[in-house]
Parts: C-alpha cells; sequence; structure tokens
C-alpha cells in the first residue's frame, strides 16, 4: 500500500507537516486546516475516474489492469490508500486534488509538495 495525503493550510499558517500528518491519522481537527469541500472531492475523482469499476462508496478498482484505491475523507483532508496502483493513476490522483489546492504530503518519505502554491497570493 502506498499513502497519498492531501490538506490544505490556511493563509500564512505553517504547520509541522509530520505533525499534521499524525493528528489527521486520529481525525483530529487541526487549527490552521481548511475544511475541505469532501463531497465535490469525491465527485470529482469519480467523475476522473469513471471507467474504473467502483467497489463501494469510496474505493475504486481498475477494471482493466492492476490498482485499486480508497479514498478515507476528514472534513480537513482527504487520504488515499493506493494498493498496487501504478505511478501515472496516483500521478491523477494528485492532480485531481491539486484542482482543489491541495497539496500532496508523502508520508514515506516524508515530504510535502506544496511550493506551487506559495506564490500565487
Amino acid at each position: 500500500m502506498y499513502e497519498l495525503v492531501f490538506w490544505k493550510y490556511l493563509d500564512d499558517v505553517y504547520l509541522n507537516h509530520q505533525e499534521v500528518y499524525e493528528a489527521l491519522l486520529d481525525e483530529k481537527n487541526i487549527d490552521g486546516l481548511e475544511e475541505l469541500p469532501v463531497t465535490v472531492i469525491f465527485n470529482r475523482i469519480a467523475s476522473v475516474f469513471s471507467k474504473w469499476e467502483k467497489v463501494d462508496e469510496n474505493s475504486w478498482q481498475n477494471p482493466n489492469g492492476k490498482g485499486a484505491f480508497q479514498v478515507i475523507a476528514t472534513p480537513q483532508s482527504i487520504k488515499i490508500d493506493c494498493y498496487g496502483t501504478e505511478g501515472k493513476t496516483m500521478d491523477t490522483l494528485v492532480n485531481t486534488l491539486e484542482e482543489f489546492k491541495c497539496a500532496l504530503y508523502d508520508p514515506q518519505i516524508p515530504a510535502r509538495y506544496d511550493e506551487m502554491y506559495e506564490d500565487e497570493n
């Protein structure tokens, strides 16, 4: 399994990414994070992966190859657990969440990839 985790900081908020990740795993509400449009994000993922088999409310499986993923949401975060998922598919998931300005945190490394949003204000 490979985890992809996304959240969005409020303007001018800088927190320890690993501590945020750990708090989100415990489903804690974190001061400094924005509330996400979770339903809209789920609908967007469903649209992008409309050719995939929807296994349940939160899970998709590639009907034409390997790979599956499950989306787990809190009001402030989206966590995607990828199972045998190809890099190209993970890139598509990352790009989909970038539409909502939710940067990727990769807990396996650990690293957060939000540099692209720093110059937008």
